[in-house]
C-alpha cells in the first residue's frame, strides 16, 4: 500500500493530496489533519527525519486561495524515500501545530517560521524570535513588508564585534 492509499484508510479520502513533479513525491494535507497526517508518517511509516521546514507566502498569486503554505521535507533513513508535506494558513493569525514532539529539529525551524513569516506554532514549547531582535514587530520575509523596511532597525543601538 503506498502513502497515499494508506492516509486514505486511516484519515478518509481526500486527506492528502499526492503530486510528483521531477521524481519528488509531494502531499497537501488540509490544516485540520497536518498533526496526525505528520505523526502517521513517522512512526507508521518511518519518515524519521525532518529536513526542512519551509514558508512560502503566495501574496499576490493568481490561482491562491491561501496565503501562507508550510512545507515539511521529510526522509524515511532507512530507504533513502523523501516527501514533502505541504499546508496553508492564513491571515489574520497564520496557525499550524507544532510538531517538535515528533522531531526535535522542528523547534529552531518553526521558530524561524514564527519570526520571519509570522507563523505561530500551536504547542510549539519555546516559541520566540531566533534571528531578529524581540523589538522588532514585522515579518520580514513577508511580500507585504517594504524592500527597505520600516525603518526599524535604524532604532537598534549597533553592537560591535567586542560586545557580540
Amino acid at each position: 500500500m503506498n502513502h497515499q492509499e494508506a492516509i486514505d484508510a486511516k484519515f478518509g479520502a481526500e486527506s492528502a493530496m499526492p503530486t510528483e513533479f521531477r521524481d519528488n513525491k509531494r502531499l497537501t494535507v488540509p490544516l485540520e489533519k497536518i498533526y496526525g497526517v505528520l505523526a502517521f508518517l513517522q512512526v507508521q511509516r518511518g519518515f524519521d527525519m525532518l529536513c526542512d521546514l519551509a514558508g512560502i507566502d503566495y501574496l499576490g498569486y493568481a490561482d491562491a486561495t491561501d496565503r501562507y503554505g508550510i512545507v515539511y521535507s521529510l526522509t524515511n533513513t532507512n530507504s533513502g524515500e523523501r516527501l514533502f508535506v505541504k499546508t496553508f494558513a492564513n491571515d489574520p493569525d497564520p496557525e499550524v501545530p507544532s510538531v517538535v514532539d515528533l522531531w526535535e529539529a522542528a523547534n529552531w525551524m518553526e521558530r524561524e517560521l514564527y519570526d520571519l513569516f509570522g507563523v505561530k506554532f500551536a504547542g510549539h514549547p519555546d516559541l520566540r524570535r531566533i534571528l531578529l531582535p524581540d523589538e522588532f514587530t514585522s515579518h520580514p520575509l513577508r511580500k507585504d513588508y517594504p524592500m527597505r523596511g520600516y525603518g526599524e532597525r535604524h532604532n537598534f543601538p549597533t553592537v560591535t564585534r567586542a560586545e557580540s
